[in-house]
């Protein structure tokens, strides 16, 4: 286990910024993946050191977007106090320092915009799905927001389908802008089977064979990206799932399988 010092502060107005959340992924199916040679792009982009365990804010995905968009990120699963990558200022705070970048704004989001960021938010699971008031509460906070059912959790081209989507908004984004691109990701959701041939009910072996598919559909995202601007890239689980452990299914409960995510936070150089 280890924790990123990265100084987000240094970094405002000269990176982009790239937060994929991978809905619903358990950490030890992010681990086994990786161990197996499934995730060889997200191999190139972890490195050796892998998928850093850490603990979810929430246990469902509206929560831990919610937490993650004040800026509380997953928190590592080591004692100590963690200083954060981003926050919202509010007073008594331990765990912002030099090194976090803090806004004078509710949101990361919002605060982020304040700093001349275009703010761009590609949807995936029913939170984002702009369909009810619930559904657009967590979009609304963006400049720029999509959905369509081609981008949702029963579409078997879901995360091509998203990053197409992404790479038209970037299109759309003057290069001299700087650009903050969410990215949830649906595919490793419920219904995760869908990846898995001959199968009608997800497990861990459907959740590794969905993030498979999403490793391969992920890697013209991250270079048009890198080729706008320096890039912090955030990539991590909103949450886990249980698949019966301890008699226990799903999410929106406190186990193991569910607080228990994947994390990575990166800044890689622009391409030439």
């Amino acid at each position: 286990m280890f924790s990123s010092r990265i100084n987000a502060a240094a970094l405002l107005g000269t990176h982009d910024f790239l937060f994929i959340t991978l809905d619903s992924l358990r950490f030890d199916c992010a681990q086994d993946a990786l161990r197996k040679g499934r995730t060889p792009f997200l191999h190139s982009l972890l490195g050796p050191r892998g998928w850093e365990l850490r603990h979810s804010p929430g246990n469902f995905t509206f929560a831990a977007h919610q937490a993650f968009f004040a800026g509380f990120l997953p928190t590592p699963a080591i004692p100590g106090t963690h200083p954060r990558l981003l926050a919202a200022r509010f007073a008594g705070s331990e765990t912002s320092d030099e090194r976090t970048a803090i806004f004078e704004s509710a949101t990361i989001v919002e605060g982020l915009a304040g700093q001349g960021y275009s703010t761009i938010c590609v949807g995936g699971v029913g939170f984002f799905n702009l369909q009810t008031p619930l559904g657009s509460t967590l979009p609304a906070l963006f400049e720029r927001a999509f959905w369509s059912h081609e981008l949702g959790v029963t579409d078997p081209n879901s995360t091509h389908n998203q990053v197409d989507c992404a790479l038209a908004a970037l299109r759309e984004t003057p290069p001299e802008k700087r650009a903050f691109l969410f990215l949830n990701v649906s595919a490793t959701h419920q219904p995760n089977c869908l990846w898995t041939s001959n199968v009608t009910r997800d497990s861990t072996q459907t959740m590794e064979d969905s993030l498979a598919y999403v490793d391969s559909q992920l890697p013209p995202l991250i270079e048009a990206m890198r080729r706008r601007a320096p890039l912090l890239l955030v990539i991590c689980s909103d949450h886990g799932t249980c698949y019966g452990e301890d008699g226990f299914w799903g999410h929106r409960l406190s186990h193991p399988c569910v607080w228990n995510v994947p994390y990575a936070e990166r800044v890689l150089p622009q391409l030439s």
